[in-house]
């Protein structure tokens, strides 16, 4: 594990087009076949507590969120998954369909940007991304 610094930028629906960015600090994790990144989130996100978790394989990134937040979301191009979304206030069936999948990522961080739609109970609420961006500390 090395020390990185996290940038995400990111749209959800139903928010403004402007999108949210959020710098953290982080852990790193590189291999071929698997590397993982961490973050703590802030009350800035809404999340403070929860430990955010993206697990990259070569064709699918999971994100894992622990804490006030439970959910695990598979991003994978052309497929849909369903993921339970987990608060004090809930819980919800979500489903994400991933259209747009790009990663660049190698021993000293790197790049990844995913497009995806959004469901409640195959009800569409819109269009989100990600753009996330790891570098060394």
């Amino acid at each position: 594990m090395k020390d990185v610094i996290i940038t995400i930028k990111g749209t959800a629906p139903g928010e403004a087009d402007e999108p949210v960015e959020l710098v953290t600090n982080g852990e790193y994790c590189y291999s071929r076949d698997k590397t993982v990144f961490s973050y703590m989130e802030s009350e800035i996100t809404g999340m403070e507590g929860t430990r955010t978790t993206f697990t990259v394989a070569p064709d699918l990134v999971t994100l894992s969120r622990e804490g006030t937040v439970n959910a695990t979301m598979t991003f994978e191009k052309g497929r849909k998954h369903v993921f339970l979304y987990e608060t004090d206030f809930g819980s919800t069936l979500l489903g994400v369909d991933t259209h747009d999948f790009s990663v660049v990522l190698g021993e000293d961080g790197g790049d990844m940007e995913f497009t995806y739609d959004v469901d409640v109970d195959n009800v569409l609420l819109g269009t989100s991304s990600f753009k996330i961006n790891v570098r060394e500390a």
